[in-house]
């Protein structure tokens, strides 16, 4: 079971994978959102090397947890896409997934500059990794049941 994770911006999208046992998330690539959402050659390519199962999608929400402001859009979007992949997709919390992603990255010696396109895969990597081991905790909940 291999996911794919975008990361849903308004000038990029990062895009992220899973292993194919489902356990382990890693960033792949940033594309302009234009090429991501017309279905470009370049998203084609992503999906044919790595075959996903499952889209899974950022969903923005505030710290109270509500829908954040690009919500509607992000969402919209993210539905079009699986759509044209014929995937299946789920939406998963990308609260504070960027903020997170900068700091990863600052901590690896990057400046702002050089992290620039860097933070959406990476940001994607962090909630595609946070919906895998909650998939692995609900059947490890089950088993145990």
């Amino acid at each position: 079971m291999r996911a794919l994770a975008l990361d849903i911006g308004e000038v990029r999208v990062g895009i992220a994978v899973s292993d194919p046992a489902g356990r382990v998330a890693s960033p792949v690539c940033v594309l302009p959102a234009s090429e991501v959402l017309s279905h470009a050659v370049t998203f084609r390519h992503v999906l044919e090397d790595w075959e996903p199962d499952f889209l899974i999608c950022g969903r923005p929400k505030t710290m109270a947890g509500e829908d954040g402001p690009q919500a509607e859009r992000i969402m919209a979007q993210a539905q079009s896409i699986a759509r044209a992949c014929e995937l299946p997709l789920e939406f998963v919390d990308e609260r504070l997934s960027s903020a997170e992603a900068k700091r990863i990255l600052r901590e690896q010696g990057l400046n702002e500059r050089s992290m620039r396109g860097k933070v959406d895969m990476v940001a994607a990597s962090l909630f595609l990794q946070s919906w895998l081991d909650s998939r692995v905790d609900a059947t490890d909940k089950k088993a145990r049941s």
